[in-house]
């Protein structure tokens, strides 16, 4: 897949702290109930660590029970990817960034309506910019 942002393994290491890189570089999963993320109630909208693309507003954001910040919808339909992720002896459905190709986390389908998915994504792909108001953007 091509990506509008393109850098080497070593342009990405010296951009990301180390549990980054290894999250949105190489697909690792930060642990269940330690991100920044997973019971954040401030308003904003959740950009990519890697290049500040706008994935999720937090007007979608739910409390899915996991560990992780989940997200019924992306922020706009051009915010992710999806990709099928066969790792781990199982088939599941990654979510990476749209723009850098970031590996953010997987959506299922047993999410709250009006989608039914839930877009279970690692805190530690994320940064909230508060600065924008979710609901105005």
């Amino acid at each position: 897949m091509s990506y509008k942002i393109q850098k080497t393994d070593e342009e990405w290491q010296s951009h990301l702290n180390p549990e980054q890189y290894a999250v949105t570089r190489k697909k690792a999963t930060e642990p269940a109930f330690t991100g920044e993320y997973y019971q954040c109630d401030k308003d904003g909208i959740y950009r990519c660590v890697c290049c500040d693309n706008a994935l999720f507003s937090s007007e979608a954001k739910f409390d899915s029970g996991t560990g992780w910040p989940s997200f019924w919808a992306p922020f706009s339909k051009d915010s992710v990817r999806t990709v099928s992720d066969a790792s781990h002896g199982m088939v599941r459905t990654e979510v990476v960034c749209d723009q850098c190709g970031a590996h953010l986390g997987h959506v299922f389908d047993d999410g709250p309506p009006p989608t039914n998915q839930r877009y279970c994504i690692n805190s530690i792909s994320l940064d909230l910019d508060e600065s924008v108001n979710a609901m105005q953007a």
